[in-house]
């Protein structure tokens, strides 16, 4: 099983909560809701199974970014270089990521095959405004994978700002990767090393 499937069925799912409902819900029953509302779109959308690119993208496009502050996940990747980067960097940096994230693991949705997903019981007092949702991943003939998300309460509503899957985080996996490129070619080489890869992942008209 691909390691980030579980990330991506869980996550990708934001997609189809209104986002009135979804501000109002808390952050275990947002996730298991999302992720009964993706893998349902799955299971219907032949395109997606078949692997279209275009189709997977565009859905992550339109519905996921609203449920995740790429922001803050840029700059926890980042560490303590993110506080040495301009504004304009800043930004740039955060376009980068997110498109990387959405290209990298939109593919992982025609990977779906019937695996059942257990959440656990969230274990956070109601007044806490960060919070992990932890959940398994459970396919026959396989361990089952960890996937926990961390959301932290917003004016907008909970929003995801790491995933850890396997007991991997997200973040810190690219952290470590960004912090070498930048000791080798600055920000700037970062950025432009995020945009080049960003255009290898780019699909291919057709």
């Amino acid at each position: 099983m691909n390691r980030f499937l579980g990330f991506l069925i869980g996550t990708l799912a934001a997609l189809l909560v209104p986002a009135a409902f979804a501000e109002d819900l808390p952050p275990d029953a947002l996730v298991k809701t999302v992720t009964e509302e993706v893998i349902s779109i799955i299971k219907q959308d032949k395109d997606i199974q078949a692997g279209n690119p275009q189709k997977s993208i565009a859905l992550v496009e339109q519905k996921v970014l609203p449920h995740f502050n790429f922001a803050r996940m840029t700059a926890l990747a980042m560490g303590v270089n993110w506080r040495k980067a301009t504004p304009e960097q800043q930004q740039l940096l955060v376009e980068q990521f997110r498109t990387l994230l959405v290209r990298t693991y939109s593919t992982a949705l025609s990977a779906y095959r019937n695996q059942v997903i257990d959440f656990k019981p969230l274990r956070a007092p109601a007044a806490d405004a960060d919070v992990v949702v932890r959940s398994e991943v459970k396919q026959s003939g396989t361990e089952p994978v960890s996937i926990d998300y961390n959301l932290e309460k917003t004016s907008g509503g909970w929003k995801v700002y790491d995933v850890a899957v396997g007991g991997v985080s997200l973040v810190t996996t690219y952290r470590d990767a960004f912090a070498s490129e930048v000791r080798n070619t600055g920000i700037e080489g970062l950025i432009k090393a995020l945009a080049e890869k960003n255009r290898k992942l780019e699909p291919k008209a057709g």
